[in-house]
């Protein structure tokens, strides 16, 4: 370890769909965090911890920030809101490839209302085809995010510009040993990743209203004498009509959400993993607190 080695906490904040998520898996350089192309599929505040030679940063992916539509919704927004504070660094992320949205402009005054220090990172630099846009773009975030440390330019998916900003990240970190171990990538314990990789997969095979509908709750996580992991998971939605959404015709939808989840959790536990998924309803769950905390792991967040 250098004499003068770095460590400190860093907090991804954003409205939803600016690519957070895929930014924190870029940056650890594992799956961390799930991704889809669905609005508020980030609902807890999830650690991504990046350790090298030099420093170590926890880099906390959080929930879009946006304007909630019921009781969950709050939450997730209370969630992002608590991660401004309390960290070394807050780096603000938008889209490049748009304008500045209403809710980008809300981050911006939050932020800029916040203690922390922040830089502002544009992401999806790849999907900018004119330059001229992209100009005004910087022009606007200059005048939005006036106390910004630094803008930068990158793409979370290409990898463009991701080291320049970890290395940029790493100087705002206070001198000092390292907060983990170096082996570990992530805060959250296997139970919790188990279910967010099951909602991902729910994320990306399923349409509409239905993904955001999906809370997901384990029954039983054991590992058997024969050195297989047995999960037995329920996926609940709100209403009645959802319920054959996600079982699909003939059960075949959720045997493929079963097959490709089962996909990740054995590579994510490096081990055989029997995986038994039922659908359960629970009326207008996401406006229940109890039921909020239980079926997204919430429960640690806001108490």
């Amino acid at each position: 370890m250098e004499k003068h080695y770095r460590a400190g906490t860093v907090t991804l904040v954003g409205r939803t769909n600016v690519g957070k998520s895929s930014l924190l898996n870029r940056a650890i350089g594992e799956k961390v965090a799930i991704v889809s192309d669905k609005p508020q599929t980030t609902r807890n505040r999830i650690a991504g911890i990046l350790t090298n030679e030099r420093f170590q940063a926890v880099i906390y992916d959080t929930p879009g920030i946006h304007k909630p539509l019921h009781r969950l919704g709050e939450y997730l927004v209370r969630v992002a809101y608590g991660a401004l504070s309390g960290v070394d660094l807050v780096v603000a992320v938008v889209d490049a490839s748009e304008r500045l949205t209403l809710q980008d402009k809300r981050v911006a005054s939050l932020i800029e209302r916040s203690s922390s220090p922040f830089m502002l990172v544009l992401n999806k630099i790849d999907l900018c085809r004119n330059e001229e846009r992209l100009e005004e773009l910087m022009a606007d975030c200059r005048l939005q995010f006036p106390s910004a440390r630094g803008i930068y330019q990158i793409s979370a998916i290409t990898g463009k510009g991701v080291d320049d900003l970890l290395l940029a990240i790493a100087g705002f970190l206070p001198e000092g040993p390292p907060l983990f171990p170096e082996d570990i990538v992530s805060d959250k314990p296997l139970k919790f990743m188990i279910a967010e990789i099951v909602r991902e997969k729910i994320l990306q095979t399923t349409r509409e209203e239905v993904p955001h509908s999906c809370g997901i709750y384990l029954q039983e996580l054991e590992y058997r004498g024969d050195g297989t992991l047995y999960v037995l998971a329920d996926i609940v939605v709100e209403r009645d009509s959802q319920k054959p959404i996600i079982i699909g015709r003939g059960g075949r939808q959720i045997k493929e959400i079963g097959v490709q989840a089962r996909r990740d959790i054995e590579y994510l536990s490096d081990r055989k993993v029997f995986l038994e998924l039922f659908v359960k309803v629970r009326k207008n769950w996401r406006e229940k607190d109890s039921m909020i905390q239980e079926y997204t792991g919430l429960r640690d967040e806001v108490s």
